[in-house]
Parts: C-alpha cells; structure tokens; sequence
C-alpha cells in the first residue's frame, strides 16, 4: 500500500521534506478526472488536497486504506467530513494558517476600492493623469461590516481598527463573550442591520447550505448606494446574477471579489464594471502563508500514517482504524 497521494499543485519546501520520509505520488490535475482519482485514491493512506478535490463519501467508501486527509486550507465545504469520520478517517486541516493572507488581501480590495486603484491605474498607462476623475474615500471613520467572526473576520477587523474604522458584525454562531467579539468592541447585529448600516462588508463565512446565496439581489439592495461589499471566502455565498443587478442599478458602489460561483469563471459583465475588482482566489497565496499551511498539513499527515495524532484535526486526532 502507497503512503501518500497529492491531486493538487501543491509544492514547497514541507512536501520536499515529506518526500525524504514517504513515498509520495505528485499528480496535480488528477482532481479534474473523478474517475481516476476515485482509482487512485484507493491505492493510498493518506491524500492531501487544497479546494479543487471533491473528496465525497463515494470516494471516501471506495478507499478501505486511507486513513487521513489532509486539507491544504482552512475550507472543508469540498470534503465530506461525515462521511470520513464514520470511515475513522483523520481530516487533518488548517484552520488558521493562512488567516493573516486572507485578511490582508481583504484590506487592500478595500484599499483598492476606496482610492479606484485599479481604473486609476489603467487609465494613467493608457496616457491619462485624470486626477479628480478618481477622487476616492478614506477608510477612516467608516463602518465596517464583519460577516463571519472567525480566525480570518477578527484578524480583518483588527487591522480595519489600525486605519480608524468602526466595527460591527455579524455571526449567527459567534460568543457575544468571546475575546474576538470583545476584544474587538464590535457590536452584534443582523444580517440585515449589519447591510445597512455599514459603509464596507468584507464576507468570512464558509459555504454551508445555510449561507449558499445568503448574498441575493435584495441583500445588497439592503446596502448604501455609497457601500461596498468584498468577498474573500466563497463565491457560493453570493448570487452573482442579484450582485451584478444591484451593481448596475446602483444599489451599492463597488465589490471586490477573490471568489466566484463557478471558478474559473467566464469573461462575463463584471468584467466590464470599473467598481469592481477580481482576483483568482489567491487570497491566501502569500509565500508566509502558504509556508504556514504546508508545514501544518504535512506535519500532521505524517503524524498520522507514523501511528501519531495530528494537531490540527476537524474529528480526530488518530484514526478510528489500524493502519
């Protein structure tokens, strides 16, 4: 039996290591082909993936041998955790790894959107020096609206704080008494209350089936028509056809988007939009962060298949089954 499997590109001087250990088998398209991987997978005991492989429980009942996942990343809305527990399997993963790269590019889209960097700067490399053109706002005295108060909303707000701003969120599961919410000062409202009185939201929750499309056309009509909304979590979360309408009617200013619903996305109308800006989910590629992440999932991946409990886990430390 085969020790470990990657079916992403995932590279780096923590993999390198794992390589002088175990034998390990780089296949970074093998995500893209199901059947193939379901075939792969089986061969191996342990597999370490990023967002791209859907690790599913048909997968999951078709590999007797594995005994630990190990997610590149903080999501797990791509791995069927239910179904590995029930396997006694180990779904190892990073939880807060890469919060300080999230948090950080969630800042400057604000930054980015606050000033029109972006149509700023084409526009001056096209020959233009049209100053008043893009006369922006500060971020000082402005609200921020915090949707998600995890590791990544906190360390958000926390660097918001440091340009003058004023924090409120929104967490259906947050502790009203705990240090993120009181360290913060930030106050709890709904949803709705949290739209409407912020002058930028930045999104931090996870795809579940409760907050897929929880960002609809009627959402953002809750916003001031001078707002903007910045989502660095999942594209899921946000109903692109309401977002692009409200855009266009001037419902909010601007958005800032590092995810989509469908990724690679198509060139599409937002393309066209100067309010918004996009990047290709990199929010956590930082060389810092991405170091981060590989020596925590490789750590605790070797941990595991060396008979150990991994350190970062989301059911169990060892598995629930021999090796």
């Amino acid at each position: 039996m085969a020790d470990i499997l990657i079916t992403e590109n995932i590279k780096g001087s923590a993999i390198d290591a794992l390589k002088q250990q175990f034998e390990v088998s780089f296949e970074p398209d093998l995500w893209q082909d199901s059947q193939a991987l379901m075939e792969k997978v089986a061969l191996y005991k342990a597999v370490i993936v990023r967002n791209q492989t859907q690790v599913t429980r048909e997968l999951i009942q078709a590999s007797p041998s594995l005994c630990v996942i190990g997610r590149s990343g903080a999501g797990l809305d791509n791995i069927d955790v239910a179904a590995a527990t029930e396997a006694g399997i180990v779904v190892a993963f990073t939880p807060e790894q890469n919060s300080i790269s999230v948090a950080e590019l969630a800042l400057g889209m604000m930054l980015s959107l606050a000033r029109h960097i972006a149509p700023a700067d084409r526009d001056t490399k096209a020959g233009g020096w049209n100053r008043h053109q893009f006369t922006g706002v500060e971020l000082y005295g402005k609200t921020l609206g915090i949707i998600g108060l995890g590791r990544i909303g906190f360390r958000t707000a926390q660097r918001a704080k440091a340009f003058g701003m004023d924090i409120i969120g929104y967490d259906e599961y947050a502790n009203p008494d705990a240090i993120a919410v009181s360290e913060l000062r930030a106050p709890l409202f709904s949803l709705d209350d949290v739209l409407k009185q912020s002058d930028f939201i930045s999104c931090h929750l996870p795809l579940t089936p409760q907050t897929q499309s929880i960002f609809d056309y009627e959402k953002f009509c809750l916003m001031k028509p001078s707002a903007y909304f910045v989502n660095t979590s999942r594209g899921e979360v946000v109903d692109e056809a309401g977002l692009l309408q409200a855009l266009e009617e001037g419902k909010l200013a601007g958005a800032g988007l590092d995810v989509r619903q469908s990724e690679p996305p198509a060139v599409d109308a937002f393309c066209k939009l100067d309010s918004v800006i996009m990047t290709p989910h990199i929010a956590a590629f930082t060389k810092e962060g991405q170091g981060r992440v590989g020596e925590s999932v490789c750590r605790d991946v070797a941990a595991v298949i060396s008979g150990k409990p991994a350190k970062n886990f989301a059911n169990f430390s060892v598995p629930d089954k021999r090796l």
